[in-house]
Order: structure tokens, then C-alpha cells, then sequence
């Protein structure tokens, strides 16, 4: 039985999380303005102003490079371990 993860069917599916997770975030901020959070993303995302095209399809894409970002973390560390509790 194999017990590692593929880095790349890790890394699209955590880097389309955020992403989608990104773009409910502005429709959510833009239906319920007083309870916005864009803040926050300011904050997380280097060049994201709220609101413009621009501005938002930048971070859709920073958001699937941070999904990149843990799985090249992630991943090997688990299946390092993984490994590792097998032997």
C-alpha cells in the first residue's frame, strides 16, 4: 500500500481551495459590506487593493501561489513521516 501523496494533485487542489475560497471572500464582502473582511486580505496579499479587476485577479493568482507554497512544505514532511512510521 502506498502512503505517499502526489505533490502535484496536492498542490492543485490546495492552491484551487484558496482560490475559490479567495473569490466567495469578495462576493461575501460585497453582498455584506459591514461585515467585510478585505482587511485582512490586504494584509495577506503583497499589492491587493479593495476592489478593483486588477486587484482581484491578483489575488486569485497569489492565492493559488500560496496554496503551492504549503504543499512544497507540506507534503514532503508527510510523506518523509510517512516513510518513516512504514519502516
Amino acid at each position: 500500500m502506498r502512503h505517499t501523496l502526489s505533490l502535484k494533485a496536492v498542490g492543485h487542489a490546495t492552491s484551487l481551495f484558496l482560490a475559490i475560497t479567495f473569490v466567495l471572500c469578495v462576493c461575501f464582502d460585497l453582498l455584506f459590506p459591514s461585515r467585510a473582511m478585505y482587511q485582512s486580505w490586504q494584509a495577506l496579499l503583497p499589492g491587493f487593493h479593495w476592489i478593483s479587476w486588477r486587484s482581484f485577479l491578483l489575488g486569485v493568482v497569489e492565492s493559488y501561489v500560496y496554496g503551492w507554497y504549503a504543499t512544497l512544505i507540506w507534503v514532503p514532511i508527510y510523506n518523509v513521516s510517512a516513510q518513516r512510521e512504514k519502516q
